[in-house]
């Protein structure tokens, strides 16, 4: 169970991040409002590399949305008291994890038990076993792989 410290330090990572999630959506909505697409003089690669810059811009954003929704759910998570609850085992997430994650839904055990299921997956995928560490790196998606507890 968190302190009502432990709670309210939570409470201003997540929100920071939000506020910050927010900016950088404000500013990519200018950055695409203001494209000049129709400068002379502009060869095709010079438009065929504003136009990578923005598909990549745009896959920034679209990565942003998604983390501002599990932020949403974790301030939902936080005012209900389960922040700290594993999704999978009801076990609880300990406080130093959910600092350097606070979007996380699984305890460690769960979240390591996972990516080995994804690793396995990977490597039948690719016709071969034991290869699921080559190139993913641990941690596999947007978690760190291992974060110590309290």
């Amino acid at each position: 169970m968190l302190t009502p410290q432990q709670q309210e330090k939570l409470r201003e990572v997540l929100l920071a991040e939000k506020q910050r999630l927010l900016k950088t959506a404000k500013e990519g909505l200018s950055f695409s409002m203001n494209r000049d697409r129709g400068a002379i003089g502009r060869d095709s690669i010079d438009e065929s590399m504003e136009e990578e810059l923005f598909s990549t811009e745009l896959r920034l954003r679209d990565r942003e949305s998604g983390l501002l929704g599990k932020i949403n759910s974790a301030l939902e998570r936080l005012d209900a008291g389960t922040i700290d609850q594993c999704e999978d085992c009801d076990e609880e997430i300990g406080f130093r994890r959910l600092v350097a994650r606070p979007v996380t839904t699984l305890c460690i055990g769960c979240k390591e038990e996972r990516e080995q299921e994804e690793r396995a997956e990977a490597a039948g995928g690719r016709g071969g076993e034991g290869l699921g560490d080559i190139g993913g790196g641990p941690g596999g998606g947007d978690e760190p792989a291992v974060v110590p507890e309290d």
